[in-house]
């Protein structure tokens, strides 16, 4: 099977969330790995890259069938809820952006049969865009 999900996240959201909230937003949303990968050379937040990330969870829980609303302060129904920090974009070796998926994201991906996730991540200064492919059996 294939799963497809993309999203797209004004740049300005993440921003005035991230310095509304700072460290308590931050903590909720994105590990520390990808707080770290979306810091400047000079110690700034990079927002158009924590709004691409953003993005690619949001997009991700689409591609499993889950939507944010298996991923944020809403309930599903009939299924238990998957944490924004279950969905993680990390670099592999060459820089190339990947998922890595834990906890009930996992899960949702095992019970799919997905075995293999592709994401691709575009921003601009003010828009920020994931796409995400799963396939598997």
């Amino acid at each position: 099977m294939l799963y497809h999900g993309v999203d797209v996240v004004e740049v300005a959201r993440i921003r005035q969330a991230a310095l509304r909230y700072g460290q308590r937003f931050l903590a909720r949303v994105y590990t520390v790995a990808e707080q770290a990968d979306c810091v400047s050379v000079d110690g700034t937040l990079r927002f158009e890259a924590l709004a691409a990330r953003w993005a690619a969870k949001e997009a991700c829980a689409k591609a499993l069938g889950i939507g944010l609303r298996g991923l944020g302060a809403l309930a599903v129904a009939d299924r238990p809820r998957a944490g924004l920090l279950e969905i993680e974009v990390v670099r592999e070796a060459a820089g190339r952006p990947a998922l890595r998926l834990t906890g009930i994201a996992a899960q949702t991906a095992a019970d799919l049969r997905i075995e293999t996730l592709a994401v691709s991540l575009s921003h601009t200064g003010d828009l920020a865009l994931a796409s995400v492919v799963a396939w598997g059996l």
